[in-house]
């Protein structure tokens, strides 16, 4: 066997985006901002196929209708100005946010920028959005203008040409079902400048088309003799996709988006290319702010961009399913593989530090050729198989990166780790001795679906608090350096509310639970308990004021069988843990925590070695 420790030291963070005008939030993001970013500590290539450059694009045919409601916003039909990408995957421009109220309940993170928030003004999301995730899309904006110059310039050709096209469309209030205003045919007939494509475009600019409507065309003049039909918006159309094609690629790994998925900074990248980010940092690659959204990246919690995606599919179709085709070999190739080499030995938690003692060959072996790669494996603890075929270690554990090894002339090392990420061990093999598997990695939801379950479980905030941090809000200009792992503030009050029972804690506010749990170990500190000892700090630290950091050194610092501590591998927020956390301090302050414990006054396992 091995010895070790466990423990963990950084925290995640959080995004910060600039909101409605109204607010006082930073500025968008500028065009400055959509440029490649600097590849130093960030992954800036993925492996997949080139986009073909925007001269070499292949042109796809787009009906005049489909083409301008590609760049109409959905609420105001007017087309896109400023516009905003939400969480939920849609766009609108920055003049129809709806307006903005103090969100109730919520005290993690508590960063100034997710204080406010509004209610989605989309029927089928209909959720809570912080204005803190709601930046001016970059790519979209850029887009937008660029179809807009084009526009204007195919303007003052047709002007030359006196081309008109007379256009048609359904009367809104009988398509309502409601009677007609008007009685004259002429009510929703026009003859408009331009093409086809220009027309439409006018009709939505002067607020005569909705989004959802469609139209007819009847006739196109012109003062020329015998023009080419529908020439003038074909090459618009056609100018439209050359003129947008470059914004269209991610900059990570330089291809044409697959799956677009915009970030609370207003940047957009492939969602694999996203993954890889933040396997990597949390903060965005290009503008370098603190991302705030789940690693996990699921359809459900990160939508794609609804708006961009469509932009994609109408111009650039065949490149999209080489893209996919592509994607879907190379999953097919890593599936392939037993990827991870498993250490199974001690319980490790994320950002935390573990020590071990290497001296068996299989693990020497394994520990070597991970300093030839990227010096990571995973750790596991075992576990007593209860049939044949059964594995001998539990299926969550934690990527261990080593930071320092000492060699000794025996061949035996001695290696300081520290926790990356968790996993689950979707399949096992062995090779040379030591443990492989296929795992997936295991990460917290979004900040957003944190702030709704703290809102849903716990009891309603005082009144005189929520308007603190309203005061507070209207004097910040731009946040320095936010995080989604900041320190909540503290509390007025000097001692805490102290829970009676486990379904006590559920209903506490996530800042509640952090000031319970802190405030219990400056007593024990107070009280010189053997876990507490400065060995055991200098190894984890002091006790640390961000949420997202302390069940990890909490959990590493008390003296809690494995097991137990073992549940919150497989949590799914900060807030899950700290009701953990909570949970064994109300057991040891009712005198129950013998159930839990190896012993009061037992070594901790950190400090605990095997020969």
């Amino acid at each position: 066997m091995s010895s070790e420790g466990t423990s963990q030291a950084a925290a995640t963070d959080s995004a910060s985006g600039p909101g409605p005008r109204q607010s006082r939030t930073p500025d968008p993001p500028t065009d400055s901002d959509h440029e490649p970013p600097d590849s130093g500590g960030q992954p800036t290539q993925v492996t997949q196929s080139q986009s073909p450059s925007a001269n070499t694009s292949r042109h796809r045919d787009v009906a005049p209708r489909d083409f301008v409601r590609l760049f109409q916003c959905q609420i105001c039909s007017l087309p896109l100005d400023e516009p905003i990408s939400l969480p939920c995957g849609k766009s609108l421009c920055r003049r129809c946010l709806p307006g903005t109220h103090m969100r109730a309940n919520i005290t993690y993170p508590a960063a100034p920028e997710r204080l406010r928030g509004f209610k989605c003004p989309f029927e089928d999301c209909n959720k809570e959005h912080a204005i803190g995730d709601c930046a001016v899309d970059v790519v979209l904006n850029k887009t937008a203008q660029h179809v807009r110059e084009e526009i204007e310039r195919f303007k003052n050709e047709s002007s030359t040409t006196e081309l008109a096209t007379k256009v048609m469309w359904p009367d809104p209030w009988a398509a309502a079902g409601v009677s007609s205003m008007r009685d004259d045919d002429e009510a929703y007939t026009k003859v408009i400048p331009g093409g086809k494509v220009i027309a439409t475009y006018r009709l939505a600019e002067e607020g005569d088309l909705s989004y959802e409507a469609d139209i007819c065309y009847d006739e196109i003049t012109s003062a020329t003799p015998s023009p080419p039909p529908d020439a003038d918006d074909t090459g618009l159309v056609r100018k439209a996709q050359d003129a947008t094609r470059a914004e269209m690629d991610c900059q990570v790994c330089y291809a044409l988006f697959y799956d677009p998925l915009t970030t609370s900074c207003g940047h957009t990248f492939c969602r694999s290319c996203l993954h890889r980010i933040l396997d990597h940092s949390r903060y965005c690659p290009i503008c370098r702010r603190p991302l705030a959204i789940s690693p996990l990246l699921s359809q459900t919690s990160s939508p794609s961009n609804q708006t961009i995606k469509r932009i994609i599919e109408t111009f650039w179709l065949e490149e999209v399913n080489a893209r996919k085709e592509a994607l879907d070999a190379e999953r097919v190739a890593q599936m392939q593989d037993y990827d991870l080499a498993l250490f199974v030995c001690t319980l490790s938690f994320p950002q935390m530090p573990t020590f071990l003692h290497i001296f068996e060959p299989r693990y020497r072996l394994m520990i070597r050729r991970a300093l030839e790669g990227d010096h990571t494996f995973g750790m596991v603890i075992p576990k007593r198989p209860q049939h044949a075929g059964d594995a001998n270690f539990h299926e969550l554990g934690t990527l261990l990166r080593i930071v320092n090894v000492q060699f000794f002339p025996d061949g035996r090392s001695l290696i300081e780790t520290v926790g990356l990420s968790r996993f689950r061990v979707l399949e096992h093999s062995y090779l040379d001795g030591y443990i492989v598997g296929k795992t997936e990695r295991i990460d917290d939801v979004s900040l957003e679906d944190e702030e709704a379950a703290e809102a849903a479980e716990a009891t309603p905030i005082e009144t005189e608090d929520q308007q603190q941090p309203m005061q507070a809000m209207d004097s910040v200009k731009e946040p320095t350096e936010p995080t989604p792992t900041s320190p909540l503030p503290r509390s007025d009050s000097s001692s805490p509310h102290i829970p009676t029972s486990v379904t006590e804690i559920d209903s506490m506010s996530t800042q509640s639970l952090m000031h319970y749990a802190s405030s219990f170990v400056a007593r024990m500190r107070q009280q010189s308990v053997p876990w507490l000892t400065e060995r055991m700090l200098t190894i984890y630290g002091d006790c640390p004021e961000d949420p997202a950091i302390f069940p990890w050194w909490f959990a590493s610092m008390l003296p809690v069988k494995d097991i137990e501590k073992y549940r919150l591998l497989g949590t799914s927020s900060v807030r899950e843990r700290l009701k953990i956390c909570c949970t064994w301090i109300v057991e040891w302050e009712t005198s129950r925590w013998t159930k839990l414990i190896h012993g009061r006054s037992g070594p901790s396992p950190a400090a605990q070695s095997s020969d």
